[in-house]
Formats: structure tokens, C-alpha cells, sequence
């Protein structure tokens, strides 16, 4: 029987690693290009304008405008979005059989929710940590109560 090839993503709203779990006593290794990772920004970095200014519905008074969105909630979950994407053309073309996730809470659940419904069939385990800063011989310690290393 062959064994299951699965894939641990590591990831939080800024960076993300692909690990790989070929079978039983194999451990886990990375996937070479399969490291991600964007310039982590504060939102006045992102956007360069002060907000605009409105006048009041009464009177002659004016305030300041609130964006529509947090810019860099918007950033965390574009970049969720792209692993997303990445996961789901892997799965598709058979690269992995079962998915087990360690992110930061918000960023497990923007990839959650970007997710592909096929893809999401493979998800073994979501673990809500971020370990991105975790080396990669020491994420067999907190696969055990997943899965057999």
C-alpha cells in the first residue's frame, strides 16, 4: 500500500513554509519553492494619504473619513488567499493526499476560508499556532498528536 504524502503549511499573515511527511519514520522535510513570504507593513506604511475629511450630515463641522477596510487585514488575507490557490493547484495535480495546517489564529482562518472545497477534503488537522519561526527538525514534536512521524 503506498503511504499517504502529506503536506504541513506553516504559516502566519506574513510568511509561510511548505514541510513534506513522505511515510512512517520519514520525518518531515521542506519542499524546495515552497517558501513564501511578504514585507511585513503597519498600515500607515501601506496607505501613504491621511484620511479624507467629510462634512457633517448637520451643521458645518467636518471629521475625519475611516477606510472601508483595515489595509493590512486586507494584505494578511490576499496573501492567505495566494496559498490558497498555491494548496489547492498542488492538491489537484496529486502532489499531497492529506494537509495538516499550523497557523495564527486570523490567518487560519483567512486560509480556511480561501480554501478550495476539494482541498479542504485532505485537511487532516488545523492547529491554531504560529510556528513560522519554529525550525523545521523541531515541527515533528508538535505533529504528535496528529499524526506518526
Amino acid at each position: 500500500m503506498k503511504p499517504f504524502t502529506t503536506w504541513i503549511l506553516i504559516a502566519n499573515g506574513a510568511r509561510a513554509r511548505v514541510l513534506e511527511h513522505k511515510g512512517l519514520g520519514s520525518g518531515v522535510s521542506a519542499i524546495k519553492g515552497m517558501d513564501y513570504s511578504q514585507i511585513a507593513l503597519s498600515s500607515s506604511e501601506i496607505m501613504s494619504d491621511k484620511p479624507g475629511r467629510a462634512f457633517s450630515t448637520a451643521g458645518t463641522s467636518r471629521s475625519a473619513m475611516q477606510s472601508p477596510t483595515d489595509p493590512v487585514a486586507k494584505r494578511e488575507a490576499d496573501f492567505a488567499q495566494m496559498l490558497a490557490d498555491v494548496l489547492d493547484d498542488k492538491f489537484s495535480k496529486k502532489a499531497f493526499d492529506r494537509l495538516v495546517i499550523f497557523a495564527a489564529p486570523k490567518a487560519m482562518g483567512d486560509i480556511r476560508d480561501a480554501l478550495s472545497e476539494a482541498t479542504k477534503t485532505a485537511v487532516l488537522a488545523e492547529i491554531p499556532k504560529d510556528l513560522t519561526k519554529v525550525p523545521n527538525d523541531e515541527i515533528d514534536k508538535h505533529l504528535k498528536d496528529v499524526m506518526v512521524v
